[in-house]
C-alpha cells in the first residue's frame, strides 16, 4: 500500500491494488521547466498517486550544474549526473523527460532513449516541429511511447484537445496567440503607448524575453508551435520553413492608436486556414476586431481559437509558458505515458492525432484575400494621397478610408490608408512601388485585417 501524507484520503481499497509498482522517471534538464516539473512531482505526489493508482518515482536527474542544485528531499534518493547518457541507459529509468531545449543534443537524447527502449516525454517545440513525425514512427517501431503536450502553449492542453477532445470534428481553421513574450510586449505597448524597445527591455528584466529575443519578436517560436498544431489539426507534415513569418519589430504605439480608431487591436497571430487552394499558414502581426475574444488576450498568455465544420468554434486560453504551467503539462504527459506503459498500449493515440501525416504542399500566403491596413510616415507635401491612391489603382486595389491623427511634425507625418479586400500579392506589389517614392521616411507597413475571427 502507498503511504499518503496527512490530509489525503486513505481509502486505499478504492485506488490501489496490492503490489503495484511505481513508474520510474529520469529527467534531463533542470532549467525553468525541469525545476517546475520536479516541484510538482514533489508537492503534488499524493494527488498524482491517487489518480494513477501508483507513484511516479524520479530515479535520475541530469544537468550540467546538477551537483549545485537542490533536489526536493521527498524525491531523494535520486541519481544525479551531468551526463544525460547515464540517465537514458540506466536500467531503472522507464520514462525519459527531455527538457533541455535546442535541437542537436535534444535529438541525441530522444534517439538514444528510443534505442534503449525508453518512453519519452518532451517539451521541445523546435525539435518536434522539425522532425517529430519521424521520431514518432521510430518510437512506434520500438514499441515505446512519445508525448509532447508541453511543446505548445504549456498551460493549455491544446494537444489533447486536437488529438482526442474534438477529434471527431473536421478542423477548417485555427488561429492562435502562441507566443506569450510578444503578446506581453504588444499589450503593454497598447496600454502605455511605449515603444517596443522600452517594453522589450522590461520583458527581458522580468524573464519573459531572452537576451537574444529574436525567436519571440521575429515570430520563429510561434512558427514552430503553429507547425505542430497544424499537423495535429489537419494531418499534414509541416516544415516550419514553409510557413510565412513576420515579426513585430515595426509595430509602434501609433499603430495601436490608429487600430483603435478602426475598432481593432494588433496581435501576433498564428493562422492555419483550409482553403480551396490548400492549407495556408502564417505567423504575422494583424489587426483583429476589438469585439473578438482573441483581442482580449492580455500579457504573457496564449490562446487558440479552433473552427470546426461540425462543432463550430471552440476557444482555449491559459499561461503559455513558465516553470509551473509548463511543468503541469510535462507531469500530465508523464502520467499518461506511465498509464500506457502499465496497460501495454504504446500506440493508444498518436501524439500527432493521425495514424500517418500527409505531405504538405505549401500554398503561398500571397494568394489570400484580405482587407489591409497601410501605415505611412512621410515628409508632408501636396499630392501625397493622390500619388499613393494612383499606385493602388494600378494594382486594382480600392481605398476604404484615410485616417490622420493630429501631428505637429510635418517632416515625419504618420497616416493610414485602409483598403478593401484584395490579394496579398497585389498589396506587396503596391508597397514595393510605393517604397521608391522620395517623400516616404520608410517603407509602408502593411498589416492584414482579420475579419474571419
Amino acid at each position: 500500500m502507498i503511504s499518503l501524507r496527512p490530509g489525503i484520503e486513505r481509502n486505499a481499497a478504492c485506488y490501489y491494488k496490492a503490489s503495484m509498482e511505481e513508474a520510474r522517471v529520469g529527467i534531463v534538464g533542470l532549467g525553468n521547466v525541469g525545476s517546475g516539473t520536479l516541484a510538482i512531482l514533489d508537492e503534488n505526489a499524493d494527488q498524482i498517486a491517487l489518480k494513477l493508482g501508483f507513484r511516479l518515482k524520479v530515479t535520475a536527474v541530469c544537468s550540467r550544474t546538477v551537483h549545485t542544485r537542490k533536489i526536493p528531499s521527498s524525491l531523494e534518493p535520486v541519481i544525479k549526473t551531468a551526463d544525460w547518457r547515464e540517465v537514458v541507459a540506466h536500467p531503472d529509468v522507464q520514462i525519459v523527460a527531455e527538457l533541455v531545449g535546442g535541437t542537436r543534443v535534444a535529438k541525441e537524447i530522444l534517439d538514444a532513449a528510443i534505442a534503449h527502449g525508453k518512453s519519452v516525454v518532451t517539451a521541445n517545440k523546435e525539435l518536434m516541429a522539425a522532425c517529430g513525425a519521424e521520431i514518432w514512427d521510430r518510437a512506434i517501431q520500438a514499441g515505446i511511447n512519445l508525448a509532447m503536450e508541453a511543446s505548445v502553449c504549456g498551460g493549455i492542453p491544446i494537444h489533447a484537445v486536437l488529438r482526442e477532445g474534438i477529434s471527431g470534428d473536421r478542423v477548417t481553421a485555427l488561429y492562435g496567440i502562441l507566443n506569450g513574450t510578444s503578446n506581453y510586449i504588444l499589450t503593454e505597448m497598447e496600454k502605455r503607448a511605449e515603444p517596443l524597445t522600452t517594453v522589450l527591455a522590461e520583458a527581458q528584466e522580468l524573464g519573459y524575453a531572452e537576451p537574444d529575443p529574436s525567436a519571440d519578436i521575429d515570430g520563429f517560436d510561434a512558427r514552430s508551435k503553429l507547425a505542430l498544431l497544424a499537423a495535429l489539426a489537419f494531418g499534414e507534415k509541416i516544415t516550419p520553413a514553409d510557413i510565412f513569418v513576420e515579426g513585430i519589430r515595426r509595430i509602434s504605439p501609433m499603430d495601436f492608436q490608429y487600430a483603435r480608431a478602426l475598432k481593432h487591436t494588433i496581435r501576433l497571430v498564428g493562422a492555419a486556414r483550409q482553403t480551396p487552394d490548400g492549407l495556408i499558414l502564417s505567423v504575422r502581426p494583424a489587426l483583429i476586431p476589438l469585439d473578438t475574444i482573441l483581442a482580449g488576450v492580455q500579457g504573457a498568455y496564449n490562446a487558440v481559437w479552433v473552427k470546426g465544420a461540425y462543432g463550430e468554434d471552440t476557444f482555449y486560453y491559459g499561461r503559455g509558458a513558465g516553470p509551473r504551467p509548463t511543468g503541469v503539462a510535462v507531469v500530465s504527459d508523464l502520467m499518461r505515458v506511465a498509464r500506457e506503459i502499465r496497460s501495454g498500449s504504446p500506440q493508444r493515440v498518436s501524439p500527432f492525432a493521425h495514424e500517418r501525416l500527409g505531405e504538405y504542399r505549401p500554398v503561398p500566403v500571397a494568394v489570400q484575400s484580405r482587407a489591409y491596413y497601410l501605415r505611412f510616415r512621410v515628409d508632408d507635401r501636396p499630392g501625397i494621397i493622390a500619388k499613393l491612391a494612383g499606385i493602388l489603382a494600378t494594382k486594382h486595389i480600392s481605398l476604404e478610408s484615410v485616417l490622420q491623427e493630429p501631428c505637429e511634425t510635418k517632416n515625419d507625418l504618420p497616416f493610414v490608408i485602409t483598403v478593401e479586400p484584395t490579394t496579398e500579392q497585389s498589396v506587396r506589389d503596391a508597397v514595393a512601388e510605393m517604397s521608391e517614392l522620395d517623400f516616404l521616411k520608410e517603407a509602408p507597413l502593411a498589416l492584414p485585417m482579420e475579419t474571419a475571427l
